[in-house]
């Protein structure tokens, strides 16, 4: 079981900032696809961003294209997600994930991913 451990979460203000951390087993990390994705209250589960292996390539949905940046540093086993221009409709708990054994590079689907962390909560005040 691989496990995922998300941080920075917090409560800011519409236009602040806020990076996200998720941080994976080191045998693995550099292993998988991976993603993050997020869910407001009432609504599916929905698809941020993703990076590929490399870290070289992402993608992203359009509501955050623009102002979130997904990164990830392989000495330290972690991925990021920096959240610039936060807004309201940003309010949601995110999730990390890792995807095994999908074929895409950059998976943008949650069944393409086999693990998830435990969520990070992140709320915007307007």
């Amino acid at each position: 079981q691989v496990q995922l451990v998300e941080s920075g979460g917090g409560l800011v203000q519409a236009g602040d900032s806020l990076r996200l951390s998720c941080r994976a087993p080191a045998r693995l990390f550099g292993s998988f696809p991976m993603g993050w994705f997020r869910q407001a209250p009432g609504k599916e589960r929905e698809f941020v961003a993703a990076i590929d292996l490399s870290g070289r390539n992402a993608a992203y949905s359009d509501s955050v294209k623009g102002r979130f940046t997904i990164s990830r540093d392989a000495p330290r086993n972690t991925m990021y997600l920096q959240m610039n221009s936060l807004r309201p409709e940003d309010t949601a708990v995110y999730y990390c994930a890792a995807a095994q054994h999908s074929v895409y590079l950059m998976p943008e689907r949650a069944l393409s991913y086999d693990y998830w962390g435990q969520g990070t909560q992140v709320t915007v005040s307007s």
